[in-house]
């Protein structure tokens, strides 16, 4: 029931050889091929320019969750399932393969968001391929991570892939901001020039590069994680037909047998809480400063750029805490300042701050809002890499990808919650700063329920 524990020995550092390293860097690879989705697409540049689109935050925001909140049900009902037949058929790589196609399909479809001829459910299904893949591969990527290195160097390799990622997205962020994404009034991106490669700026299409960006990006710098990463052979695997056959029974009664595991149990249902929160954050973090403060696709993707910053610094420093103190204080401490944020985002407007009234040509409201996007960013960065350490320790060494479909399936259980509650709550108020209200409660259940988790884990209970 405790949340803090006494910290343990300093890890020491484990000399690796070079197979190993590489293999490490190699799983690091699909972070920085993977985290333009979440950076350029989920948040900074194209959920901004869909509200331009649309001329209308309240209604850009509302469409947002509903069609989030539909991809993250298919996510929830499916990754355990999956997990459970990469479990058994001991084979992870092929569906990697196919997550990373629906990366890029998706992705490279968001070009058809033309200016005029705009079909959002078209737009919005294929952002959700693109969004199912990123999560499916993250899945079975994440399941490698138990066999990079021992148990206590794996908060180090968790925050420093994690900070990797974040690095991968600034540099995709700063490409879009200085070459591609142009202004939707003037035109010129943020260094005054004409998007690059002849694209027309009338048309958007130097904003509407970000999908293809993003699927071009995802497909180069994954060939070093394709060619650096192989699985382990497990000489008890299944034939895939098999292990297809079984995986449902089996999961069915591991999930009726979940509750009696106090510690995993609770884990999973803290994470579905706060994890759903600071996705919400994310999601509609451009779209709240685009709408509440008529920021431009610019001015959010600078907005973005400090926030990535922050996350690749914090998730590095977070990775080391978590290897020294364990991933649990590091969670804790994170989901308490992300409370705290979430109810300062609720009093920021462009009329006042913290209740302090501003003039329509004050900076403090933009001020402010850089600081708590720099916060979100690296309490994030933290938070999300110490999760996943915290999962190895709480799941059966075993079925190790099955923990991870449950513990997505505990993050999409009620994913979409946050955006609907968002969009229902936006819809009714009439309000985007009464819309993000929610999260707060999100957060404080994440935070109830984290001190039933044991911090040392299954490993050490059971050993």
């Amino acid at each position: 029931m405790t949340i803090l524990t006494e910290p343990s020995p300093m890890p020491q550092p484990v000399t690796l050889p070079p197979a190993a390293r590489r293999r490490i860097w190699g799983w690091w690879m699909f972070d920085w091929a993977s985290q333009p989705y979440n950076t350029l697409l989920l948040t900074f540049i194209f959920g901004p320019y869909v509200n331009e689109l649309l001329g209308d935050g309240t209604a850009a925001q509302t469409a947002w969750g509903y069609g989030i909140g539909a991809a993250g049900l298919l996510i929830a009902l499916l990754a355990p399932i999956l997990g459970a037949i990469a479990d058994r058929s001991g084979k992870r790589m092929p569906f990697i393969w196919l997550f990373s196609v629906m990366y890029v399909v998706g992705a490279a479809g968001l070009w058809l968001a033309v200016p005029g001829d705009f079909n959002l459910v078209v737009i919005l299904c294929f952002f959700a391929i693109g969004l199912i893949g990123m999560e499916f591969a993250t899945i079975f990527t994440n399941a490698l991570l138990p066999s990079l290195g021992p148990r206590d160097q794996l908060g180090r390799i968790s925050g420093s892939g994690w900070a990797f990622g974040y690095l991968g997205g600034f540099v995709a962020l700063v490409i879009m901001l200085l070459l591609l994404a142009e202004n939707a009034v003037t035109g010129k991106t943020l260094i005054g020039i004409d998007p690059i490669l002849g694209l027309n700026a009338q048309m958007r299409e130097g904003t509407r590069a970000v999908g293809p960006l993003a699927a071009t990006w995802y497909a180069l710098f994954m060939i070093p994680f394709f060619l650096w990463v192989r699985e382990t052979r497990q000489p008890d695997a299944l034939p895939m037909g098999r292990a297809v056959a079984t995986a449902l029974p089996e999961l069915i009664g591991h999930l009726k047998a979940l509750p009696q595991d106090r510690s995993l149990f609770a884990y999973l249902g803290s994470s579905m809480f706060y994890r759903d929160a600071l996705n919400g954050m994310y999601v509609f973090g451009g779209i709240y400063a685009a709408g509440v403060l008529g920021w431009s696709v610019v001015d959010v993707g600078i907005f973005g750029i400090l926030a990535v910053l922050t996350g690749a610094l914090f998730a590095w420093i977070g990775g080391r805490a978590d290897s020294r103190f364990g991933p649990k204080p590091v969670i804790t401490l994170n989901v308490l300042t992300l409370t705290l944020v979430a109810l300062g985002i609720v009093f920021v407007s462009r009329d006042s701050v913290f209740g302090i009234p501003t003039g329509p040509e004050s900076s403090l409201p933009d001020i402010a809002f850089y600081i708590l996007g720099a916060v979100i960013g690296a309490s994030g960065g933290a938070l999300q890499s110490a999760s996943r350490t915290m999962l190895v320790r709480q799941a059966h060494p075993d079925r190790i990808t099955e923990g991870f479909g449950l513990y997505a399936l505990a993050g999409k259980a009620t994913s979409f919650i946050a955006p609907l509650l968002i969009g229902v709550t936006t819809q009714l108020s009439g309000n985007q700063q009464m819309g993000i209200a929610p999260l707060i409660g999100l957060f404080l259940i994440g935070l109830v329920l984290l001190l039933w988790v044991d911090p040392t884990g299954r490993e050490e209970t059971e050993t």
